[in-house]
This record gives C-alpha cells, sequence and structure tokens, in this order.
C-alpha cells in the first residue's frame, strides 16, 4: 500500500480475538482514514473513540443516501437499508414501539424462560461424549427457542426463519441475501395476519394491537426483532463462552464471584465479537462537515468502527487483555445516543444467564482445539465463530 493510497477492506484478520493488525496500525496514527470497502468505493474510517460515540448520536448523518444509485458501495449499509430502509424517516416513532417490550419488568418475566431453556441445553450437553460444538449445542439454539418465546413464533417454523435470517445477513451472495430478506419479510407478512386472528401474550400480538400501528410496520419490526434478536445473539454467545475458555483465569474469578457476571458480560460485549467485516457502522454524510481536522464531504460513506472505539487505548487500558472486573462504562458495543440498541436488555440478560450457568455447570470445560485452529464466519455480516469445540 502507497504512503496515500487508501486501506482496503476488508483487513487481515491474523489472530480470532485481537484487532486486525492493519485497523490498529491506523488507529495509532490517527482518528480518521481514507480506505476501500470490499466493493471497490472510497469511505472514510472512524476509529477514535470519542469521535465515533459523537457521531452515533450525530444527525449531519444517515444510514441512507439520498441518490443509492450515486452512493459508494457497502455491504452492511447495504443490507441495512434494506432492513431498516422503511423506518428511515420515522426512527423515533418505531423506537417508542419497541421499548416497552424491553422494559425491565418485561425482561424480568422473560428471564425465567430463558434460564430454564439453558438448563435444558445444558442438560442434553452434559449427556454428550465431548468433544462437542459448544456453538452448536447452545449458541445456536437458544437465541431461536428465546425468540419463539418472546416474539410468539411457533416453534415448528424456528428452522425456516433461523435459515432465513442467515440468508439474508449473507455478505458474500447478495442474491441469496435478498432472497432471504424477502423470505423473512414474507413469513412475517403471514405471521402478522395470524396473530390479528389470534392474539395472544406476546410481542407481535402486542404490537398488532397498539393504536395507530399498520401491518407494514407489524411486518417490518418483527423482521428486525427477529434479525436482531438471532443472529447478532448466536455470535455473541459464542464469543462470551470463547473469550473465558482463553482466559482460564478470568473464569476461575467468575467462579469465586458470581456476582460478577453482569460486568463480565459487559466485558465481553466491549470486546466484541469475531468479525472478519471490520468495516464499521455504515453512515452518509447529508452535509460538508469536518471529523477531528478531517474535511467529509455531504454523500460521503463514513464507517464508524466500534470494535476500534472499544479498543481504543485513551479509554481502556490494555484494551486486548479480558478483565471481567473492569469498568466498561464507556463501551460502544451498543451504539450511543438515540440510536443505542433498543434490543440491548435482551441481549445482556441472555448472556448473563447462559455464561453464569455455563461456567457453573461446566468449571473444567476447555477448548477441545487450539485457538489458532478456529475459523471465523465470513460469510455473514454479523461474523461469529464457525463452530467452537469444547470438551472437560
Amino acid at each position: 500500500m502507497s504512503v496515500n493510497a487508501p486501506a482496503q477492506l476488508p483487513f487481515e484478520q491474523t489472530h480470532l480475538l485481537h484487532v486486525a493488525p492493519l485497523l490498529r496500525t491506523l488507529q495509532s496514527q490517527g482518528t480518521v482514514h481514507r480506505v476501500r470497502t470490499a466493493e471497490g468505493d472510497e469511505a472514510w474510517l472512524v476509529t477514535g473513540h470519542g469521535q465515533v460515540q459523537q457521531l452515533l448520536d450525530d444527525d449531519r448523518f444517515s444510514r441512507s443516501h439520498p441518490d443509492p444509485e450515486t452512493a459508494a458501495r457497502d455491504r452492511g449499509a447495504a443490507f441495512l437499508n434494506s432492513l431498516l430502509g422503511s423506518f428511515a424517516n420515522d426512527h423515533a416513532r418505531m423506537r417508542s414501539l419497541l421499548e416497552p417490550h424491553f422494559s425491565p419488568e418485561r425482561m424480568l418475566a422473560l428471564r425465567s424462560h430463558v434460564e430454564t431453556l439453558t438448563e435444558q441445553l445444558l442438560d442434553e450437553l452434559a449427556g454428550q461424549t465431548p468433544p462437542v460444538d459448544l456453538r452448536l449445542a447452545l449458541a445456536l439454539p437458544l437465541p431461536i427457542l428465546v425468540m419463539c418465546e418472546w416474539l410468539g413464533v411457533p416453534h415448528e417454523d424456528k428452522d425456516q426463519f433461523s435459515t432465513w435470517t442467515q440468508d439474508a445477513a449473507n455478505v458474500q451472495d447478495r442474491t441469496r441475501s435478498q432472497q432471504g430478506l424477502a423470505a423473512l419479510f414474507g413469513y412475517c407478512q403471514k405471521l402478522v395476519a395470524h396473530k390479528r386472528q389470534n392474539p395472544g401474550d406476546d410481542v407481535i400480538s402486542r404490537l398488532c394491537a397498539a393504536e395507530g400501528v399498520n401491518d407494514s410496520e407489524v411486518i417490518g419490526l418483527t423482521a428486525l426483532l427477529l434479525f436482531g434478536g438471532y443472529e447478532t445473539t448466536v455470535a455473541r454467545i459464542g464469543t462470551g463462552a470463547l473469550l473465558l475458555l482463553a482466559n482460564p483465569e478470568q473464569r476461575q474469578t467468575l467462579l469465586d464471584d458470581p456476582g460478577l457476571i453482569p460486568g463480565a458480560v459487559e466485558e465481553i460485549l466491549r470486546m466484541s465479537m469475531p468479525n472478519p467485516h471490520n468495516g464499521g457502522m455504515p453512515r452518509y454524510a447529508r452535509t460538508d462537515l469536518e471529523i477531528d481536522g478531517t474535511a467529509i464531504r455531504a454523500g460521503d460513506l463514513v464507517l464508524l468502527n466500534i470494535i476500534a472505539a472499544n479498543h481504543d487505548r485513551t479509554v481502556f487500558s490494555d484494551p486486548e487483555r479480558v478483565d471481567v472486573t473492569r469498568q466498561t462504562a464507556g463501551s460502544l458495543t451498543f451504539g450511543h445516543g438515540m440510536h443505542y440498541c433498543v434490543g440491548a436488555p435482551l441481549a445482556r440478560m441472555q448472556l448473563q444467564v447462559v455464561l453464569a450457568r455455563l461456567v457453573a455447570r461446566f468449571p473444567t470445560m476447555r477448548l477441545a482445539v487450539d485457538v489458532e485452529k478456529l475459523r471465523l464466519r465470513h460469510d455473514t455480516l454479523t461474523g461469529g465463530l464457525v463452530e467452537l469445540p469444547v470438551t472437560w
């Protein structure tokens, strides 16, 4: 790469649990960098914690470009626009419709069910002969079962919608991604129609009953919740288990003091999921502006790199070290401000339950292969692990 040439995304991930070396190098040189997306278009990459935090809540940026035909292309931007495009102009209202379903009272009521499901999966795991793929045995099935209970999705449909969400997030096959999204929205349309006629005590039914909400909005929100609550949680459970297995002294700390679990979950979330698509949250500038002295033009694609921000040495000391006692108030894993992830309470609660019970039930669990032999998923936007073989 010449001195002035944009850095090419995605960056090579040489170690599964560490920030990509080129990303770390760029971060050490400044906070804003010229890069080229995987699709070949130029963009700006923001790696400084302070700048990423500010821009996540800056209305001078948008998820969509006013002229999509001329917009710089990015896999993440294309997918998010397909999934969230209809909500772009009514973000506050859509958020207000979702927030009550993630209230502390709702999460507390759901937690006992998550605990029961987790124990059942761990019972099944205990009955298997190691080595066992922990991703397949725990990380993959739990979020599906939770979504079925919480949203009101029939259990017999769980394999279908999990396939569609995985297809929708595919970054290597655009046709497959579009077909997955179409199938997911088609399914949600039928599901919402059924809930209109047969309401139950679930999120979709309550959204249908909300005043002034039309079917297209409920369908869009249902698709968003199915994807956001499933694919990302699978990846985070796998990451959380891996980080504890790769750092046995930290796992022992949790065994000695289970009260540290909530903080440990925040640290695991800060460390972020293994993700080979290491560009960032896509935003398009609505106007000319400056970011830390760098001139940005209206229409420019700006990638807000949360992984880099969460590993910013000016905010987190020794950021690549897992420390379950760390103060993580500055973590940007779930975003910031008006775009803070509304589903964060559900993700946190599941991780707290899963990791607490996994550590307690399997205190001698260890990786069945070297970390270097584990592989990342390159086919999906959410990243995560291909498999996680463990023994005990």
